[in-house]
């Protein structure tokens, strides 16, 4: 992170608790970027939709990477350079020749270009929430910040600051400076600047000018209004680190250099070690060698792309396992949801389903209204088949066949494939997945994982789901909830509010309390679904003591499913429902309630939930992450409780933390950890 002098708004949310389904599926990290011959491939710049189009904003970013090169080059030792960068263009800009997105998206830039959302500066920012040596999410560049020339004087040259970011990124070193304790008492007594290396020089400067160090002194304390100003002119050549800006420095601190008593983070994150002793023990560097000769290597390529259309397919299996615990019934009621109010306005989406051989149920259909909603609900599966075997490469051969049909290519495309897990021979088309330029997200139903079904959505950069068998799960409604337009658009993506199930006797009751919070509530939708023939007796009231009841839902009996659609912005506070069990059995019982910003002036609140690895080996848990925003605001003092349901067994529910203690790096960034 770049200093900030005037850091805007931290957030502050009380009396919420923020819930995170935990599964194996959510996102894994995992770079797309790949060293090769020294060279970084495959970097991803993202612009955000909600940015303005600037015909100076693309030259800019290609001048900042191609000067970020060879100083990375330089700083390096002849190590690394970057080779080819994507920049990503969003729909919202005018078209130009640009080339189609494969399998990108927003969600998986390595770069965003976005607009703070408020007064909050224009400092970039890498987020980290993992350890020392550990990769970052994303770094984060304002328009203004690529765009105004008179920022350069305080910043540094555009290509200096990125490589300062790209070791926050890549190879997870942090901060050598404090703002919150820019001095210290060192070993001999005597006060000192956190700074890195300790030859960067400056003079002391009161409230009325320069002065000698003891007028700012009281009894080893700092008068208020006394500061350091670092020389403009330097001999130091560390560290990038500490303050890429000064001309003088073009290295990493490394063992000589590096001033271990500095109270930063680096020393309290890397256990006192040097930048580049943190960075040439990356694999980056332990897969690779110094570049021969006394040559600059070439500047990186560019190539520039566009999301077009939004493509779906949903590729559901219909093979005999989907009989076993009501599989059928539970991707019926999550598929018709995600039609009906996760999937966006004028996407175009098919149906195809397969047992051993596939099936086009719906060639594609353009969402430009509810009707279109509800006739593509008519599409999906009744019934299973009497076959037993289940072929998931013939089901995506007729997604492909669907998604083509628009423009002769699957470029860009999504496949939502939902099976039972028990197919064989996947290997069989991962190349072809692969090739295809379509994202794949996998969802698991049973306990049945299929051999390279992971790898499918691995390779495209999908995201891959596992759901119990358990009628009191929510899980595949999550997992569909989960899947966006990747576009980086909060204004225009479902957000869930709640998801909850439980089993519930004869005569007893389901009930509980959603928060609406101020920055959501258009298009609030309330989901009830069940397990036998009629739907439950259904109580809500909003905070205003307004009542609905089962009558104001619309119930599809077929799927077992009732909704109530809030028109315009539903009320903020709580609103509390009940369901009754009037049935004579015991029966699962579950809401999902969803909705959207209700302004563009005002970004929602919400919760990116990441896990480290998929599996568990002891002695290495999993870690567990959750990034709590409002627009890029960290929220801080939320209660956030992650839920973990195994293969086997009862849910685990984690109260997850932002203490800067344990797994969590940072007290009050906005990552919750555990």
């Amino acid at each position: 992170m770049i200093p900030r002098d005037n850091a805007g708004p931290v957030c502050s949310l009380r009396f919420v608790t923020l819930l995170v389904a935990l599964s194996p599926e959510l996102l894994l990290l995992g770079a797309s970027v790949q060293l090769q011959d020294n060279g970084y491939g495959g970097v991803l710049v993202a612009i955000n939709p909600q940015v303005s189009e600037d015909q100076n904003l693309i030259p800019n970013i290609k001048e900042m990477i191609t000067e970020a090169s060879f100083y990375l080059f330089s700083a390096t030792k002849k190590r690394v350079f970057f080779r080819n960068v994507k920049i990503l263009i969003p729909a919202t800009w005018k078209a130009n020749n640009y080339s189609k997105v494969k399998q990108e998206s927003y969600e998986k830039a390595n770069v965003i270009v976005a607009d703070w959302y408020g007064t909050h500066g224009d400092d970039p920012y890498t987020l980290q929430y993992r350890g020392c040596g550990k990769e970052g999410k994303y770094i984060h560049f304002t328009p203004n910040f690529l765009l105004n020339e008179n920022l350069i004087a305080g910043y540094g040259p555009r290509g200096r600051v990125f490589v300062h970011e790209w070791a926050h990124l890549r190879w997870g070193v942090f901060d050598e400076y404090n703002n919150e304790k820019p001095f210290y008492i060192n070993g001999q007594n005597q006060i000192k600047e956190t700074r890195c290396s300790s030859d960067i020089t400056g003079i002391f400067v009161c409230e009325k000018g320069p002065c000698p160090q003891e007028n700012c002194i009281i009894s080893k304390l700092f008068k208020e209004g006394c500061m350091f100003i670092y020389n403009s002119i330097q001999n130091a050549t560390a560290s990038i680190m500490f303050m890429q800006s000064l001309s003088s420095v073009v290295e990493f601190c490394n063992a000589s250099t590096h001033n271990q008593e500095a109270p930063n983070l680096q020393n309290q994150m890397c256990s006192l070690r040097s930048t580049w002793d943190v960075i040439t023990d990356s694999a980056d560097f332990n897969n690779s060698t110094p570049m021969n000769g006394t040559e600059l290597p070439p500047p990186p390529t560019f190539s520039l792309l566009q999301a077009g259309d939004k493509v779906v397919c949903l590729v559901l299996d219909v093979s005999r396992k989907m009989a076993e615990a009501d599989r059928l019934l539970r991707l019926q009621q999550a598929a018709e949801f995600y039609l009906v109010q996760i999937v966006e306005i004028h996407a175009f989406v098919g149906i195809a389903s397969f047992d051993s051989k596939g099936e086009i149920r719906a060639q594609l259909h353009q969402i430009n209204s509810d009707d279109d909603r509800k006739l593509l609900v008519s599409f999906l599966p009744t019934t299973v088949s009497d076959e037993a075997e289940t072929n998931v490469c013939s089901g995506l051969k007729k997604g492909f066949e669907v998604v083509e049909k628009l423009n002769g290519k699957a470029y860009g495309s999504v496949m939502i494939l939902v099976t039972s897990g028990d197919d064989r021979h996947i290997d069989n088309c991962l190349l072809t997945a692969f090739s295809s330029g379509s994202t794949i997200h996998s969802i698991t139903l049973g306990s049945s994982v299929a051999e390279n079904l992971e790898e499918l959505s691995h390779l495209t950069g999908g995201l891959k789901f596992f759901v119990p068998d358990k009628s009191n799960s929510n899980s595949i409604i999550d997992a569909f909830s989960r899947i966006s337009s990747g576009t980086g658009d909060i204004f225009q993506q479902s957000i869930q509010l709640e998801s909850t199930g439980e089993i519930v006797k004869p005569s007893h009751q389901l009930k509980n309390t959603v928060t609406v919070d101020s920055s959501v509530g258009n298009d609030t939708i309330f989901l009830v679904t069940w397990q036998t023939s009629g739907p439950p007796e259904i109580v809500l009231f909003d905070p205003n003591g307004r009542k609905y009841d089962t009558n104001n839902f619309t119930n599809n009996l077929a799927l077992q499913t009732a909704r109530l659609w809030i028109p315009g912005t539903a009320t903020p506070g709580h609103w509390t429902y009940t369901l009754n069990n009037t049935h004579h059995s015991l029966q699962a019982l579950k809401v999902t309630v969803t909705s959207r910003a209700s302004s563009l002036a005002v970004p929602p609140a919400t919760v990116e939930a990441y896990v480290e690895r998929d599996n568990t080996h002891f002695p290495h848990p999993v870690m567990i992450y959750a990034n709590v925003r409002k627009g890029f605001y960290p929220i801080v003092n939320a209660t956030v409780t992650a839920t973990i349901e195994p293969e086997t067994g009862d849910p685990v529910t984690l109260k997850l933390f932002d203490d800067g203690a344990g797994a969590d790096v940072i007290r009050n960034d906005g990552i919750y950890s555990r």
